[in-house]
């Protein structure tokens, strides 16, 4: 793996630059990325872009690891012991060993898995301990594998599972304990039998859920496009088996399309809902009140026109629990005058606070995104569940598919050309990015002239070129001259 450097500007710090080049010496804005992409010894600008973005995913923040067992007195703690708790890392990792988790979550993500993330502390793995923060505990929900807060206190609620350490020489048993102590809070906990032969302090350890068994893959001490590319590796036979029951449906739905593509068909209705309608009686799909055709819960878009996917999703506060209860209220309290119109329009970070004070605060204990005015005044909250419930619904797995008009004999058909499928985003990735400041939010609400306001957001929203942290890779068909 190329190391990445230190020293690199951003993908936005370049393009300011060849800006001023185009300018400077009357050349096009392409000549002018591709003459500074030479001057850092890359051969094209798409290369260096990549280089650039690489190095950009890993200097995000790895969080801190978490020793809430220790807080809440769960363990028992010697002096010996309480040393060695100052030793837990309290600084980011170097950058390459960054640079190899983030390459390796991006993997996981490009292969459509959901999946989270847990770090072994000194402490825990001496103690036989973790927290289940909560981003584990949102996974296991996701999945249907545990649910915490059905959990009873105390060892006599202590629930045990098997499970797998995930290495290229093989596929370990051992087993999850999975339990809340009888301690105030009980917060959550867990342990995998064998851990400390696996990982050490600091490793970041991925948990895949598949078929009721977390599987563990060390993202630390793994590089897996090498593993994938490996016919003997047990990593490998893993996700391939993982892909193939994920891909079934789409298997199935992709050959009754192929064989569908061999000539041309007949418009069963005429107007705009023509191929869909036709594609769905054609496919046996029952009708419904669905907008869109849905194949065992693939979505058939029939064109996929000039589709944005910088913005993920609107989705406003729940009113209910936040402090302000409309937008409006939002806007009274710090918008701002812009000629006739009273406005609120900003982007909100977790990273730092913008020209209005506002800013996130993702709160993990209650998996809520948090607005907040000068980190003293709570503005509006976003429950972790309502934001995985919007991506999930404006983001489905759909088959987006390219069709042909003609008349034959007076009558419409269609030929199918090709299809592009695009995979749901990996939920479980939504509030730690946006936790590492990735995804952002705009308020876009005004109030004009006559009084009336209106809200066009909140809009989250994502850089393009960061996309391949939250969405599968997406695949492409051509449908002509392929055999069913």
């Amino acid at each position: 793996m190329t190391t990445p450097a230190t020293d690199l500007p951003t993908v936005e710090r370049i393009k300011q630059r060849a800006k001023k080049l185009k300018k400077e010496l009357g050349i096009t804005h392409t000549k002018a990325l591709e003459k500074i992409s030479a001057n850092y010894g890359f051969q094209d600008w798409k290369s260096f872009q990549a280089e650039l973005k690489k190095n950009e995913h890993s200097n995000l923040t790895t969080p801190s690891p978490t020793t809430e067992f220790v807080a809440y007195d769960d363990v028992e703690m010697s002096f010996q012991d309480f040393e060695e708790l100052e030793q837990e890392r309290s600084t980011d990792f170097p950058l390459h060993v960054k640079a190899l988790v983030a390459e390796n979550k991006k993997q996981l993500t490009k292969l459509g898995v959901e999946y989270s993330i847990f770090e072994p502390t000194i402490t825990g793995l001496k103690k036989f301990i973790l927290d289940a923060t909560q981003p584990v505990r949102t996974h296991f929900e996701l999945e249907n594998y545990h649910f915490y807060w059905e959990q009873g206190q105390g060892p006599e609620h202590k629930v045990k599972t098997e499970a797998f350490f995930l290495t290229d020489n093989e596929t370990k048993k051992t087993t999850i304990s999975l339990y809340r102590p009888k301690t105030k809070k009980g917060d959550p906990r867990m342990w995998f039998r064998g851990l400390p032969n696996f990982a050490e302090p600091g490793d970041q350890v991925a948990i895949i859920v598949q078929s009721g068994a977390p599987y563990l893959v060390n993202l630390s001490t793994t590089k897996l496009t090498e593993s994938l590319s490996e016919s003997t590796s047990a990593i490998n036979h893993f996700f391939s088996q993982l892909i193939a029951k994920k891909s079934s449906v789409a298997e199935e739905l992709l050959t009754k399309l192929k064989h569908l593509a061999q000539k041309p068909f007949k418009a069963l209705r005429s107007g705009d809902t023509a191929i869909g309608f036709t594609l769905e009686s054609m496919l046996g799909i029952e009708a419904n009140s669905s907008k869109q055709p849905d194949y065992k819960g693939i979505e058939l878009k029939a064109g996929r026109g000039g589709k944005n996917r910088t913005t993920l999703f609107a989705q406003v506060a729940d009113w209910d629990i936040s402090p302000c209860k409309k937008s409006a209220e939002i806007l009274n309290k710090y918008g701002y005058e812009r000629g006739e119109d009273f406005k609120l329009y900003c982007t909100l970070s977790t990273q730092k606070e913008n020209s209005q004070g506002l800013s996130f605060i993702y709160d993990q204990t209650k998996d809520e995104l948090q607005e907040w005015h000068y980190k003293s005044e709570l503005v509006a909250v976003w429950p972790g569940t309502l934001l995985r419930k919007r991506l999930k619904e404006k983001h489905a797995e759909t088959f987006w598919i390219q069709a042909t008009s003609e008349m034959i004999n007076g009558v419409e058909h269609f030929q199918l050309i090709s299809i592009t499928h695009t995979r749901s985003p990996i939920a479980s990735q939504l509030m730690p990015l946006i936790q590492s400041g990735v995804i952002t939010m705009d308020h876009l609400i005004k109030r004009n002239a006559k009084g009336r306001v209106s809200e066009k957001g909140p809009l989250f929203k994502m850089n393009k070129s960061d996309l391949e942290l939250l969405f599968p890779e997406t695949v492409k068909y051509q449908l002509l001259n392929i055999e069913g």
